[in-house]
Formats: C-alpha cells, sequence, structure tokens
C-alpha cells in the first residue's frame, strides 16, 4: 500500500477490524447487528478501495491500518499473563533466547511441574523483536490429538479453505516474516505435534516453534533445552519465599526451615508453590512437619522418578487437608481437560453455583485450581495436578456418573453456541471448541442421542468456524453414534455437503450413497429418492471435480431406484428427481435437457427452497450458456444470485450451491461481454468469507474480469497466487482454471512481455484435466488471445489463420463472440477480403455480448475511418469500463495523447 491514504466510513472500518480477526460474515453480521448481505458489501467496498488480491490479503491489512497503528512487535496471540512475579531460571532463560534465532523447533524438555510453561511466557515475552510477524501461543493439554491444527487456527484466527489442508492456511499466516507458534504440553500426543511441527517448518523455513514438553518431539533439527529443578540453596528458597508472602505479607520463617522444606520437595516449583500456599495456615514449621510423613518414603535417592513421587506426595497432602466439599468438588474438576466457567462447573460437578464459586476460590487459594479473569472468570487444573485429581475421581466410584455431565454439558453448550440467543458462536466456541471434542472423543462408538447431538452439533460449529474437514469428520461421527437409521442419513448428507464444498466430489458421491443405504434402513423412501437424486445430479452437474469418471449407465440405475423409492406428489422429492433427470438426460455431462430443466424449475419453486430453486435455474442457465445464448445465461444467474441472501452461510448444505451461483455469474457476465456486472460479481466472490478465502478457485474466476478491464497488474497478482495455491493443493483439476491461464497469457501479451506471454501459454495443458467435450471448447478462447495480441502489437502476418480458426464451429464455446470480433479486426488489419465478409457474423454476436459490439464499432472505424465510429467505440469501452481498450481506443484518434495512457500502452 505504501504512502496510499485510504477513506473508509466508520462501519467499514469496523468490517475491517473484524476481518483481521478473521471472522465470517455470519459472525460479523451478527457482531454488527447487520445482515450477512450489508457485510458482504461492506467487504467488497474494502477490497475495492484497498485494491488488494483478495480477502486475506485484507485480512492481512487489516492488522497494519486499524487506527493507523502498526501491530505491537511480536504480538503473540494466547499468549497468558502471568500473574506472579518470576523467580530465577537465569541461565535456562538465556538458553533458550540464544537458540531460537538460529533454531527452527527448539523444545523445553522437563518433568511435569518444573516450570516449564512459565519459562515460555516469560521468554516469549522478551523475544517479540526477534518475531516482528508475531505468532501465537497454542495450550495444547486440553487438545486430542487429531486437533492440533486446529487448535493453532483457532490461536491464530485462520480458518480452512476448501481443497487446502488447514496445515496450509497455518503455513500461509507464519510464511508472512519471522513468526514464532508455542506449542504448550505436547507429551500426551507426541506424534501428533511432532508430525504437525514438521510440515508446518518445512513449509515455513524462516519461523520458529518454541514447545514444552516431557519428551523430545524427535523431529530433525530439534534443539533441547533442559530445564531442572530450581537450584538449592538460592531459587527454590525464594520462590518459597516469594509465594508464601503472597499468601501471608506477615509470613516470617527459619531459613534453615524453608530450605530443608525445598530439599524435601527436590526444588520443584509447583510442589514448592503448593506448600507455599499454606503457609499462611500452617507455618513453615507445621508444613515440615505435616508433609514429613508424605515424603518420608521418597529419602535415599534423588533423580526425576523420585521427583516425580515428591510432587504428588504433595499434591496428595495437599488433598488430605482439604475439607470434603473441596475434596468432591476437586476431584470432579478432572472431567474438564481444559479451561471451564462457573456454569460448566456447575453442571458437571453437581454443585449449587453460589456454592461452587466459593469453593474454587478456595481452591485457587490453595494453587490447586488457576483462575483467569476476563468478561467470564475461567478456570483450570495444570496437568500434574488434574491427572492427581483424575485418580482421585476414579478412587471415588464416580467416574461414569461426573463423566456422563459431563457428556451432556457438552451436548448442551454445543446446542446453545450452535443457536445462540444473540450473538455469534465466534470467540466462545474457540474457548471450549477443544473440551466439546474432548467429551465426545471420550465416548465408545455406538448408538447414543445424546454423543449424536453433541456430534451433529460440532458438525455445523466447526462448519461455521470454516474447518472443513472437522466439520466432515464430526458428521461421519455423528453417523456413528445415530440413534435411529434416519438419523444417520441425516449425518451422511452432512457430510456430503461438506465434502462438496471442499470440491471433493467423488467423495460426496459416495456419502450421498450411505445417506440413501440408511434412509431405506430407516424405511424413508422420501430420504432415500432424495439422496439418490443429489447423487445422480452431482455427476451430471460437476464432472470436472470427479477424479473418477462414473459410467452413465449406473446414473441411469440411481435414477430408476430414486423414482421407485420415493413419493412423487412429494414437492421435494419430485424437485430433486426432476432436476436429477435434467442434468443426466444424455450421456454427454454438462448438456442438460433445458424442456426438462422447466419442469425442473417449476417442481423447485414449489418447495420454495433457494437452493433447490437455484439448482435447478443452473439447468436453463447451462443449456442457455453450451447453446450460444449467453445473454439469457447471464440473466439466469442474476437470478440465482437474487437467492444468496435466503441461504445460510452457516450451513453446509446451502455451501455448494453458493460456490456455484458466484462462479457462475463470473463467467456468464465475461461470457456476455458485461464487464460492470462482471466486476461486481467478482467483489462478492472475493468477498465470501469461505470462497474469498481459496488459494486459487476465486482468483481463476476474477482474473478474466480483470483483464478484459484493464487492471493488467492486479490481474497478475493474481495469477501468482492462484498458481501457487493451485500447485500446493496437488493440482486438482479445476473448471474455469484454463481460461484464467489464457488470459493471464493475454495480460503479459498486452503488457510486451512476449517470454512469459509463451510460458503461461505452456501452463494451458498442466491446468485443463477437464474430459470432453469442454476441452475443446477452449479453442475459440486461445483464438481470441492470439488475435487480440497480434492486433495490439501490429504482428499480420498469422491474420487469415487466425480468421479460420476463429470461425470454427465449437458447439458451447462461450468465447466465440471475443474471438470473432478480434480475428476480425486483424484481419481487417492485414487487408483480408474474408474479414469484411464476416462482419455480419461479429455483428449477430453483439446481441449477446458487449464487448464484440464495443469492438465492432472500431473495426467499422478501421475499413471506413469514420470518426463518428471511432468515438462510439470509445464510448462503449468507457461504458464497459474496459479501461485498456478504452486508453487504445482513444490513441487511435489522429494526433490525440490521452490523459492518463500508460507509456507502456
Amino acid at each position: 500500500m505504501g504512502e496510499q491514504q485510504v477513506e473508509v466510513s466508520a462501519r467499514e472500518a469496523e468490517v475491517l477490524a473484524l476481518l483481521g480477526l478473521r471472522l465470517s460474515n455470519a459472525r460479523m453480521a451478527r457482531r454488527l447487528n447487520v445482515s450477512v448481505r450489508t457485510v458482504e458489501g461492506h467487504v467488497s467496498s474494502l477490497l475495492r478501495k484497498y485494491g488488494v488480491a483478495g480477502r486475506s490479503a485484507l485480512a492481512d491489512l487489516a492488522e497494519t491500518v486499524g487506527g493507523g497503528v502498526p501491530p505491537p512487535l511480536g504480538r503473540l496471540a494466547g499468549l497468558p499473563r502471568a500473574r506472579t512475579s518470576f523467580v530465577g531460571r537465569v541461565a535456562e532463560r538465556e538458553a533458550v533466547l540464544a537458540a531460537l534465532p538460529g533454531g527452527q523447533l527448539v523444545t523445553l524438555l522437563g518433568p511435569g511441574g518444573v516450570g516449564k510453561t512459565r519459562l515460555a511466557i516469560v521468554v516469549c515475552d522478551e523475544a517479540g523483536s526477534l518475531f516482528p510477524f508475531g505468532g501465537a501461543f497454542v495450550d495444547l493439554a486440553p487438545v486430542g490429538a487429531g486437533f492440533v491444527a486446529q487448535a493453532a487456527a483457532e490461536a491464530l484466527g485462520v480458518s480452512e479453505r476448501p481443497q487446502q489442508p488447514l496445515e496450509a492456511t497455518i503455513a500461509e499466516r507464519l510464511a508472512r516474516g519471522r513468526s514464532l507458534l508455542v506449542l504448550d504440553n505436547c507429551e500426551h500426543l507426541l506424534d501428533a505435534a511432532a508430525d504437525f511441527a514438521e510440515r508446518i517448518l518445512s513449509a515455513c523455513p524462516g519461523s520458529t516453534i518454541l514447545a514444552t514438553s516431557r519428551e523430545r518431539l524427535g523431529v530433525p533439527g530439534e534443539q533441547v533445552v533442559p530445564i531442572g529443578p530450581l537450584p538449592l540453596d538460592s531459587d527454590a528458597e525464594r520462590l518459597f519465599t516469594d509465594r508464601a508472602l503472597a499468601a501471608d505479607p506477615a509470613h516470617a520463617a527459619d531459613p534453615a526451615v524453608v530450605a530443608d522444606l525445598c530439599a524435601r520437595l527436590d526444588g520443584l516449583p509447583l510442589a514448592i508453590e503448593l506448600a507455599a500456599a499454606r503457609s499462611a495456615s500452617l507455618g513453615a514449621s507445621g508444613l515440615l512437619t505435616g508433609l514429613g510423613d508424605y515424603l518420608r518414603l521418597l529419602a535415599g535417592g534423588r533423580g526425576p522418578t523420585v521427583r516425580h513421587r515428591s510432587l504428588r506426595g504433595v499434591i496428595g497432602w495437599s488433598h488430605d487437608l482439604l475439607e470434603e466439599e473441596e475434596r468432591v468438588l476437586w476431584r470432579r474438576l478432572a472431567a474438564f481437560t481444559g479451561s471451564f466457567d462457573l456454569a460448566a462447573v456447575s453442571a458437571v460437578c453437581d454443585v449449587d453455583a453460589v456454592a461452587g464459586a466459593d469453593v474454587l476460590g478456595r481452591l485457587v487459594d490453595k494453587s490447586l485450581v488457576m483462575h483467569r479473569r476476563g468478561p467470564v472468570s475461567r478456570w483450570r487444573m495444570l496437568a500434574t495436578i488434574r491427572a492427581c485429581a483424575a485418580e482421585q475421581l476414579d478412587l471415588s466410584g464416580e467416574r461414569a456418573e461426573v463423566g456422563h455431565r459431563h457428556l451432556v454439558w457438552a451436548a448442551a453448550t454445543a446446542a446453545r453456541l450452535e443457536n445462540p440467543p444473540d450473538g455469534g458462536p465466534g470467540e466462545d466456541f474457540d474457548a471450549v471448541g477443544a473440551e466439546l471434542r474432548a467429551a465426545l472423543a471420550a465416548v465408545p462408538p455406538g448408538p447414543d442421542p445424546v454423543p449424536y447431538r453433541l456430534a451433529r452439533s460440532l458438525s455445523r460449529l466447526a462448519y461455521a468456524r470454516r474447518f472443513l474437514r472437522e466439520s466432515q469428520g464430526h458428521y461421519e461421527r455423528a453417523a456413528g453414534h445415530a440413534p435411529t437409521a434416519l438419523d444417520a442419513a441425516a449425518a451422511w448428507r452432512g457430510a456430503a455437503d461438506c465434502a462438496q464444498v471442499m470440491h471433493d466430489t467423488g467423495n460426496a458421491f459416495e456419502l450421498r450413497l450411505k445417506s440413501a443405504a440408511a434412509a431405506r434402513t430407516a424405511g424413508d423412501g422420501n430420504a432415500q429418492a432424495i439422496a439418490l437424486a443429489r447423487a445422480a445430479e452431482l455427476v451430471g452437474r460437476f464432472p470436472a471435480t470427479f477424479r473418477t469418471e462414473i459410467p452413465y449407465e449406473r446414473l441411469g440405475g440411481l435414477l430408476q431406484e430414486a423414482a421407485g423409492a420415493g413419493d412423487p406428489a412429494d414437492p421435494s422429492v419430485a424437485a430433486h428427481l426432476a432436476c436429477a433427470a435434467a442434468w443426466d438426460a444424455g450421456p454427454r455431462r454438462l448438456a442438460p435437457d433445458p424442456a426438462l430443466g422447466a419442469m425442473a424449475v417449476e417442481a423447485a419453486q414449489a418447495t420454495a427452497d433457494p437452493v433447490l430453486i437455484s439448482g435447478a435455474l443452473d439447468v436453463l442457465r447451462t443449456a442457455a450458456a453450451t447453446s450460444g445464448r449467453l445473454r439469457e445465461a447471464h440473466r439466469l444467474s442474476g437470478e440465482r444470485l437474487a437467492l444468496l441472501p435466503r441461504m445460510d452461510p452457516g450451513d453446509p448444505y446451502p455451501a455448494p450451491e453458493i460456490d456455484d451461483v458466484y462462479s457462475g455469474a463470473c463467467a456468464d457476465a465475461v461470457a456476455a461481454g458485461d464487464l460492470p456486472a462482471a466486476v461486481a460479481a467478482a467483489h462478492r466472490l472475493l468477498a465470501d468469507d469461505l470462497l474469498g478465502r481459496h488459494p486459487y478457485l476465486p482468483a481463476a474466476k476474477v482474473i478474466p474480469v480483470l483483464v478484459l478491464t484493464g487492471d493488467l497488474q492486479e490481474a497478475l497478482r493474481y495469477a501468482v497466487t492462484m498458481w501457487d495455491g493451485w500447485q500446493r493443493a496437488g493440482g486438482p483439476p479445476v473448471f474455469g482454471m484454463p481460461a484464467a491461464v489464457h488470459f493471464t497469457s493475454l495480460a503479459y501479451g498486452l503488457l510486451g512481455d512476449r517470454e512469459l506471454s509463451a510460458r503461461w501459454r505452456g501452463r494451458v495443458d498442466a491446468v485443463s484435466g477437464i474430459p470432453d467435450p469442454f476441452q475443446a471448447q477452449l479453442s475459440p478462447l486461445a483464438c481470441f488471445v492470439d488475435a487480440r495480441i497480434a492486433v495490439h502489437t501490429g504482428e499480420l502476418a498469422g491474420a487469415a489463420g487466425l480468421l479460420e480458426r476463429a470461425f470454427l464451429d465449437v458447439p458451447g464455446a462461450r468465447y466465440e463472440p471475443y474471438a470473432h470480433a478480434a480475428a476480425v479486426e486483424l484481419g481487417v488489419m492485414a487487408g483480408l477480403p474474408e474479414a469484411e465478409k464476416r462482419l455480419p457474423e461479429v455483428e449477430a454476436d453483439t446481441e449477446e455480448n458487449d464487448w464484440a459490439g464495443a469492438c465492432l464499432r472500431r473495426i467499422r472505424w478501421r475499413l471506413s475511418g469514420d470518426a463518428a465510429a471511432l468515438d462510439a467505440s470509445v464510448r462503449g469501452w468507457e461504458r464497459l469500463g474496459a479501461r485498456f481498450e478504452h486508453a487504445r481506443t482513444l490513441l487511435l484518434r489522429p494526433g490525440a495523447v490521452p490523459e492518463g495512457v500508460s507509456r507502456s500502452w
């Protein structure tokens, strides 16, 4: 952005700030009390004003423009704030600070209770200048092995994108510059943490991970800094005295007694802090006497095992000193893997909220529970203390009862977050997500309504948070817990929606068949018919994203089975069957039957379901586009766009339709040469909180718009984003990407870079991956690119060949009007008689394409020299917003040197 000053409204500033938090449009709308469509409009406006390449770039920008002040140097999201002084560790602190600049993975290694987390927090506070791009502190204590990436993403505020693993999005965030990611408490998921760290560091060689663990992660290049007990006769005694004074400002003790205590506790900071918390009531001498029975058995050796036993001894001693109500609450709190609030304590621990708050306060005073203040107070136990509490819970015989209450609480909490009375799930879900996942993971397989409800709610919450693969996984888990076959059918249906929005269409097809099978078991023929029809529709409508082709004969069987299973009088069944029949009317893919499509639209409108109506309209739109009725396709795309406000962006069900509507709207506006509409559709696509974050799909739709409007440099920035993202995704087939590559070649050609234009032209075959007959439709576009570059450069030698190529009959080729106009203009410049004979065909094209109309007027000027025709062409380009063509046409005026025309043109 440099020194560019951008004026934004107060509401746009609010939206920009929330973009910096990586909130979805739905969450921003709830936060600001406006509609999702209003948020989309503000995001679109910000994209235009700042001129950045997509929503993610806008979110990154938000960190530097908010309030006009750059973000704090080295800010680490989620870094805990210490509430007590830090004692000692001078040598270890210096060792870690020395290791960080040159190491990718630095691990603080030591036993539980030795103070690794506290040291990491202090180091992070001091190391900010080493990591100007910040990072995040990730507490893995409550996290399951399958959710390390989610925990990091929640801390960083990033989300998943279709066809891109969550780790790749995290890597993009960390790869912006020197960043630090802290992975705290790795010991219970060593393999998962090590795998995650290795993948992130491989993708971000300039970033560093600081881990705390009781064991090495085992990642190549790992630097280990051992963290041992505090030295006796110095730091250990200082820590005890500091904490004892905090508990009792009048504390005074014989230094010899304190030294004896610290020696018996092996210098372990956590053990010392637990003992010091009791000093106010027992005094140092009383502590020494009381601890004697617990620690006497440990005499006769020193080492990690003995130290661990001494820590357990002091925790056990602290437990025995508790009052009964304190013991009961403390052991029941072991049900929580992470932090908890008072409402959760009341529900899970079966305690009155007022009494629970009082007992919690006493446990905090005894250092058995930690308190974190905020808008909502939360508490937690350190892992070592929780392990001892869990043992007491097992011994009490209450484990099953408390575990069930924890599961019921989790299901109720997830349901409340899924349908909040006010406000959005947002940060609340990030705060409790790990706890909800842990509750679900603890349930054994099998039908059960409570984990089923929890899994279904988690599916929606994860999807709203844009954890797409996690959402699909929860739906599949819900199917396993479904109390009825019909519930399983619904869960498989949700999993299929998630797979489809991730463009994993083959998997979505199989998941819909699973939904149909479950519905058949349940005896629900209508649900079975709908699932089968949607599976068949997928094949006919989205063939480009299937990695394995589905035989046409199989579709006929699916449709026959669907028709036999469902009640044709049911509006939803009738609409789904009609839509599938229209898409699969023949063996040729993407060639729907328009007559059947009209019937599908009528049937869908009877359901009032905007997703169904949009899908049926897409039958007519595709039929129009492939038959050359480009304006009709464009009009139908407009009807589909008008349905979007009725679709819930937080539900995976409409997500594939939303994706297709935006993509179709951009493509149809371009095909019709309606560049203002194409720009508007492109901005709406980029403003979408799911699609606008994708690494390459939106770029593929936007590049043709940018090139045709003359924003060539912006188009090239998107092209780099598109190509890099597509390669990182493994190069999947992407319908629409070959066209974007062609337009990128055109942009370089118009800018005079022959080498890069040729290089991008050579990439077309690599990105095609689309089965016939769609590949043939690209030939007019290739012809247009070659002809338009030749017109620009004045290279006329190939004019005759291009003119012949332009008018080859290619059924369904939406770029024919562009090819016709550009080739005829080149032919006229070359003096080819055949070119003038083709003018009626170009004139016919103007009925379907506005770009061809503006070009036709310029062609007429070339033939006649009529200044009025040239002026009409100038006005036509101006109306379209085609700045490059407008400028080039102005330059054709004798002696004209228009203002604002780049010298490179």
